[in-house]
């Protein structure tokens, strides 16, 4: 089977998971008297959406110049570091959530109904399970993967500083929709106005970074070890020198 099917059907399978999540948050604000413009912006300003919406962009984008360009040529840089871009997020939301989000209780889900419980269980085991494992394996055994510049770090974590950014700027810009505060913070650990305040918030976003760096690193290390191994087996040079970039 051609990979680019294979990547065209894990970013259908991942806005499926998205959809999910949307009919889940309409019927829930619905449920709570909630102004569903308010619930929408939330959603989709989600790190999770986000990073998953731009994951969906990337795969359809390599898939499309895989396609358009047969053979076993490495792809080129800008559809290497789309992906490297958003593996790193979508990986890092897969170990946090099953490491330490898995399973803690949901006050407003209890008052889902069964079929609203169904698509939201579904939503995310396909954001946070199934969508990380195909990085996983993406990033493993995708074919025409070639080696990439340790200075494409910096644009691995360009993404996450500026939706940190853009979180940290309107969290208090708007006011939660189940109206028990004037500001919406996405995760609690990002909220400012929790017990540690700022000091603890940019603690917190120091420690993601520090992941990200890390992620972001072996990440490299792994489509550099892919492009050397296949240039020592008669492959193409991914680059002029593809190791000392």
């Amino acid at each position: 089977m051609h990979w680019s099917l294979v990547r065209i059907a894990a970013a259908m399978t991942a806005l499926s998971g998205v959809l999910a999540g949307l009919i889940v948050n309409i019927d829930r604000a619905g449920r709570e008297n909630q102004v569903l413009a308010d619930v929408l912006a939330n959603y989709f300003s989600m790190f999770t959406i986000v990073s998953t919406i731009l994951a969906m962009a990337a795969l359809i984008g390599a898939a499309e110049w895989s396609l358009r360009h047969p053979g076993t040529t490495p792809e080129p840089l800008s559809v290497a570091l789309s992906l490297a871009a958003t593996a790193g997020p979508v990986l890092l939301l897969g170990v946090v959530y099953n490491a330490l989000l898995r399973g803690l209780p949901s006050t407003v889900a209890l008052g889902d109904s069964a079929g609203i419980a169904l698509l939201d269980a579904y939503g995310i085991e396909v954001l946070h399970v199934a969508l990380p494992l195909y990085f996983v394996v993406d990033l493993l055994l995708a074919p025409r993967r070639r080696a990439l510049p340790w200075w494409s770090l910096a644009v691995l974590v360009g993404y996450p500083l500026v939706w940190t950014a853009y979180t940290m700027i309107r969290g208090d810009l708007v006011a939660n929709p189940d109206g028990s505060a004037p500001w919406w913070y996405p995760y609690p650990f990002l909220d400012p106005h929790g017990p540690g305040g700022y000091p603890s918030a940019f603690l917190y976003i120091g420690a993601i970074l520090v992941a990200f760096l890390a992620i972001g690193a072996m990440i490299i290390l792994v489509a550099r070890y892919r492009a050397k191994r296949a240039f020592s087996h008669g492959g193409h040079a991914p680059t002029a020198r593809p190791l000392s970039a």
